[in-house]
């Protein structure tokens, strides 16, 4: 890894890497990694590992102070076509299978795993889908030590027949117009949560965008088969902590249905807790204090005990 400073500011780096390119183009992700004490301090026995959802990337500073305070270093992964990811050649976070996000992760695992005895992974919404399915199918091989889910994208918030009849006729149609976009409208979300708009958060709006990212049908397509193989039950093999707030709708989780992720926690794997967080916003993390810190002090007393050794 060739190491850069990061739009983070200091105690910020960044590394991207090349992956297998597709027709569009050459194709990157981007590693970012926390260094309060100085890129040549010697690594910490823990890891956590940051994945982001759709509209989304890796800008969370403050998780990574909290994980940093309890003794864990921290890396944070930018998916291909997102966040520092993205080329202009590139549509926003477009894939037409979920499983190539396998090979950015499990490159970027082996890495943190060389100098680390422990690592966890942290996925919010669609990145939560994406790292169970990537956890699952590496459950044979020593990866990882604990999932946390955030708020993970389990199921499509709709009507049954859209659900169904929706997702039959997308399964057709998708194959021969991948590109087509299937819903567009903006993020009230995003809006809100960005300072400039009331809310507490600074971020790249070009890369969390308040105008939205076009849905297209191959992506649709690839989340809708994702969610068909966690239907069926996986076994990722180590601790998953799966959180969600209480509600949805305003005050709660704007952007998906609490009660689906409750419902499809336990098919996760065999070993699964499920803590759900009042008040809490879709990335629990971003939710307004005292939230976000009673989520924070979870999640890391929770991976203190799932992740000891020996």
């Amino acid at each position: 890894m060739r190491w850069v400073p990061d739009v983070l500011g200091d105690g910020y780096e960044q590394s991207t890497f090349d992956l297998p390119g597709d027709e569009r183009g050459p194709v990157v992700a981007t590693l970012v990694r926390h260094v309060p004490r100085g890129p040549d301090a010697p690594p910490r026995r823990r890891a956590v590992l940051l994945v982001h959802g759709f509209n989304d990337y890796v800008f969370q500073t403050h998780v990574a102070e909290a994980f940093d305070d309890a003794g864990w270093d921290v890396y944070g992964l930018d998916l291909r076509a997102a966040g520092r990811s993205l080329r202009p050649w590139q549509l926003p976070h477009y894939v037409t299978d979920l499983r190539v996000y396998s090979e950015e992760l499990t490159r970027v695992a082996a890495w943190i795993r060389r100098d680390h005895d422990v690592l966890a992974v942290h996925a919010h919404s669609t990145g939560g889908l994406t790292a169970a399915l990537w956890a699952h199918s590496m459950r044979r091989k020593v990866v990882l030590d604990a999932l946390v889910l955030n708020s993970p994208w389990f199921d499509l918030d709709a009507p049954w027949f859209d659900r169904t009849v929706g997702t039959a006729i997308l399964d057709r149609v998708a194959p021969w117009d991948p590109e087509r976009i299937v819903h567009a409208s903006p993020s009230g979300y995003a809006y809100d949560l960005l300072r400039a708009h009331g809310g507490e958060w600074d971020f790249d709006p070009a890369w969390k965008s308040p105008a939205g990212v076009p849905v297209r049908a191959g992506w649709m397509r690839a989340v809708r088969r994702g969610h068909a193989r966690l239907a069926r039950g996986l076994d990722v093999g180590v601790p998953v902590l799966v959180a969600a707030s209480t509600t949805s709708g305003p005050g709660g989780d704007r952007v998906l249905d609490v009660e689906q992720i409750a419902d499809r926690a336990h098919l996760v794997g065999r070993d699964v807790t499920l803590e759900r967080f009042e008040g809490g916003l879709h990335d629990l993390t971003l939710s307004p204090s005292p939230v976000r810190d009673a989520y924070l002090r979870h999640v890391i007393a929770w991976l203190e005990v799932r992740t000891v050794r020996g």
